[in-house]
């Protein structure tokens, strides 16, 4: 019987990690489903949903030749799938401050307390080493809706951190 897996994969950035990530997993059999592949601070990293029917252990034994030989460490857990069950953001967040210790868990409690359901989350680091911006983007589902997320935003501006919410309209046919 077939499982879902959630492979994650870490390692120093270099060309052909999904390549030979993505042909080990289909020279095993498996099937791929969603995925996140992204660089960040000069590592790589992949999140993808596997569909095999073996176990987690073995599963990460198909990956370990690729990965060894790469210097990339793999992680396994089976899941559930729930493909084609999205949700789709109503809300996007754009927030900059002075970064320092304690912004991104400020930032999304006040998010999670207004009810926005996270859906993506990119960050990046700007500025100078001198003068560090923390930078965020965050899309979700504002779910006691858009007003009541503007009102708890307004703490995050009186500690000197900007924010930019623009509803989403996604138009679904």
């Amino acid at each position: 019987m077939k499982k879902w897996f959630m492979v994650t994969v870490v390692g120093k950035d270099r060309p052909g990690i999904v390549a030979h990530i993505s042909e080990a997993l289909y020279q095993g059999g498996c099937q791929l489903g969603e995925a996140s592949m992204m660089r960040l601070g000069g590592n790589f990293t992949i999140m993808l949903m596997v569909e095999h029917d073996t176990e987690a252990k073995t599963l990460s034994e198909l990956l370990e030749a690729p990965a060894d030989a790469l210097g990339l460490r793999i992680h396994v857990d089976e899941i559930e799938g729930h493909l084609h069950e999205h949700l789709f953001p109503d809300v996007s967040v754009m927030v900059h401050g002075a970064d320092r210790l304690g912004i991104v868990a400020q930032v999304t409690h006040v998010l999670a307390e207004a009810g926005l359901n996270i859906l993506d989350l990119e960050s990046d680091v700007a500025g100078t080493e001198q003068e560090p911006i923390y930078i965020m983007h965050v899309e979700g589902v504002a779910a006691k809706g858009i007003e009541t997320l503007e009102l708890a935003l307004d703490s995050l501006v009186t500690e000197g951190i900007e924010v930019r919410l623009t509803p989403i309209d996604t138009m679904i046919a």
